[in-house]
C-alpha cells in the first residue's frame, strides 16, 4: 500500500515539475537554451524546480506528502494568476503523453527496489523532453514538405517576406491593405514570424488561389531568417528598421543587421528594400529606402509625409497616429509600385489605412483619450509615440515596463524621455523598475508589480480630460 501511494505521489510530483518545465518552454518558444540563459525571472527557477527537488529528496513520511501536497498547491495558485497560461496544444499534450510513460517505466522498473522511487525526477523529465523533440523534429518535417508543395504549386504567386528589429507586422498589414485594393492577398496572421508557424499557417489558411503572400520573419538566433527565406524563397524583401530590440540575443547591433539581412538569401529574389540604417550598398535589386521620406507631420488627428519618387515629391496622408508609422508606409509604397500600381491607386489606398491593434490604437471612454501602444516595444517608436501625446493640452499619464530585451541605456533614455513628457507614470513588471524608479525625477510615479491592479489604479488616479498612454507591455513571465 505505501509503494502504491509513494508511486501516485512520484507521479504527481513530477507532473508538477514537468508542468513547470514546459510552460516556461512554450513562453519562450521550446528553446531549452532560453530557458536556461535567457530567463526572465530566475526565481520561479528557484520555487518551482530547484527549491521542490530538494525538498522532495530531503524529506521523509508526512512531511514528505505535505510537501509535494503544497508544492502542487502552490503550483496551482501561481499559475492561476499568469496572464499568459499554457496553452494545451497537440505538442503539450504529447510531451505529457511521453512523461507519464516514462514515469511509469522507470516505476515499473524500481518495483523491485522501493528506494529508487525518489531518485527518478529529473530522468522521466529529460527522456520525455527528447523523445518529444525528436517527434516534434519528425512531425515538422513533413508539415514543412506539405507547406513547400503547397506553396510551390501555384507559379503565379508572388511571395513578399518582411522582417525588421520593429515595425515588421505593422509594414505587413499596411502592405496587405494597399494590395488587396488590386490583388488577390493572403498574409501570415497576427504576429506569426517564425518557421513552425508559417508551415503551419500554409497548411491550413493560404488559399488555392492567391497573387501576393506576405511572410512575415522573425528571429532570436543567427540562421532564424535564414531558414525562412530558404523555404519561402521570396520574390520580394522588406528589411524594415534595424535596432537594439532583442540584442541580449545577439549581442551586437552588427549581428542583428547581419540576420536581418539574410532575408534576401533567395534564389528567387527580384527586389529587395532595405532600410538606411541597415547601411547597405545598393544594387540593381537590393535598394535602400528612407531618406526619400520628408515633410513628417504627426498630430493626433493623423500623418502626412513626402516621398520623392522618379524625382517628383508625391504626398501621402492618413489617419494613423505616429511619425514612426511613415517608415512603415513607405516600405509598403514601394512594393506596391513594384507589383504594379499607380501613385493615385496607392495614395487612396494609404488614405484608408486603418492602425494595427494595440498599435497607437486611439479610444475614448469616461472623458479620456486612451492610446493603447502596447505593442510598441523599440526605443525609437516608443519615444515617437511620446512627442505625439506631448500635444495634448490636458494632463498626461502612462503606463509602461520599459523596454524589454534590450539595454540600460535604452531605459535610461527612454525614462528621461517619459519625465520630459508625462504627469503621472506607472511602472509595471520588475525588469526595468530600478531604472526608471531611479531615472524619472519629476513625475509621480507608482510601481505596479501587479497588473491584476492596473483597473482600480486606473480608475483612483486619472481623471476625464487625461491622455492615458499604455506604452508597451510585457507579460508576467517577464
Amino acid at each position: 500500500m505505501e509503494q502504491i501511494l509513494l508511486s501516485i505521489v512520484h507521479l504527481g510530483f513530477i507532473l508538477g515539475i514537468g508542468f513547470y518545465f514546459i510552460t516556461a518552454m512554450q513562453w519562450y518558444s521550446y528553446r531549452v537554451e532560453r530557458v536556461l540563459f535567457h530567463y526572465n525571472r530566475y526565481d520561479w527557477h528557484a520555487y518551482f524546480f530547484g527549491l521542490p527537488l530538494l525538498g522532495y529528496y530531503a524529506l521523509e513520511g508526512a512531511l514528505f506528502y505535505g510537501f509535494v501536497i503544497l508544492f502542487l498547491i502552490l503550483l496551482f495558485i501561481w499559475h492561476r494568476k499568469m496572464d499568459k497560461k499554457l496553452v494545451w496544444t497537440s505538442r503539450i499534450k504529447r510531451f505529457f503523453l511521453f512523461l507519464v510513460l516514462a514515469t511509469l517505466f522507470q516505476d515499473l522498473l524500481c518495483g523491485f527496489f522501493a528506494s529508487c522511487l525518489k531518485l527518478g525526477v529529473i530522468i522521466p523529465l529529460v527522456i520525455a523532453q527528447i523523445m518529444s523533440m525528436l517527434y516534434e523534429k519528425l512531425l515538422f518535417m513533413s508539415f514543412q514538405k506539405e507547406a513547400q508543395k503547397k506553396l510551390m504549386s501555384n507559379h503565379a504567386l508572388k511571395v513578399v517576406a518582411i522582417t525588421a528589429s520593429y515595425g515588421k507586422t505593422s509594414i505587413k498589414n499596411f502592405l496587405a491593405h494597399i494590395l488587396s485594393t488590386k490583388l488577390n492577398v493572403y498574409k501570415t496572421p497576427r504576429s506569426v514570424n517564425t518557421l513552425g508557424g508559417i508551415v503551419k499557417d500554409i497548411n491550413e489558411s493560404l488559399p488555392a488561389l492567391c497573387d501576393v503572400y506576405i511572410v512575415e520573419a522573425g528571429a532570436r538566433a543567427r540562421g532564424d531568417i535564414h531558414e525562412i527565406a530558404q523555404f519561402a524563397n521570396p520574390h520580394i524583401a522588406i528589411v524594415g528598421c534595424i535596432g537594439e530590440q532583442h540584442i541580449e540575443y545577439f549581442k551586437t547591433l552588427e549581428n542583428i543587421r547581419n540576420t536581418k539581412m539574410e532575408l534576401i538569401h533567395s534564389s528567387r529574389l527580384e527586389k529587395a528594400f532595405v532600410h538606411e540604417s541597415a547601411h547597405i550598398k545598393g544594387t540593381d535589386t537590393i535598394l535602400s529606402f528612407g531618406d526619400e521620406l520628408g515633410d513628417v507631420e504627426s498630430t493626433l488627428q493623423g500623418l502626412s509625409f513626402t516621398m520623392m519618387l522618379d524625382g517628383k515629391k508625391e504626398h501621402f496622408h492618413c489617419n494613423l497616429l505616429g511619425a514612426f508609422n511613415a517608415i512603415n508606409i513607405a516600405a509598403a509604397i514601394h512594393v506596391a509600385r513594384t507589383l504594379g500600381l499607380s501613385i493615385e491607386e496607392i495614395k487612396e489606398a494609404v488614405a484608408t489605412l486603418k492602425g494595427v491593434e494595440h498599435r497607437l490604437q486611439k479610444i475614448e471612454a469616461g472623458g479620456k483619450l486612451i492610446i493603447d501602444d502596447s505593442f510598441n516595444g523599440n526605443l525609437e517608436g516608443m519615444i515617437s509615440s511620446y512627442a505625439l501625446v506631448a500635444t495634448h493640452s490636458g494632463r498626461k499619464v502612462i503606463i509602461t515596463p520599459g523596454i524589454v530585451e534590450s539595454t540600460e541605456e535604452a531605459n535610461t533614455i527612454l525614462a528621461k524621455k517619459i519625465d520630459e513628457v508625462f504627469d503621472l507614470v506607472i511602472i509595471t513588471g520588475k525588469m526595468n523598475v530600478n531604472i526608471l524608479d531611479f531615472s524619472i525625477k519629476k513625475a509621480q510615479k507608482i510601481l505596479l508589480t501587479d497588473k491584476s491592479k492596473l483597473q482600480e489604479t486606473l480608475a483612483e488616479y486619472t481623471h476625464a480630460g487625461d491622455v492615458i498612454l499604455f506604452s508597451n507591455d510585457a507579460p508576467s513571465f517577464i
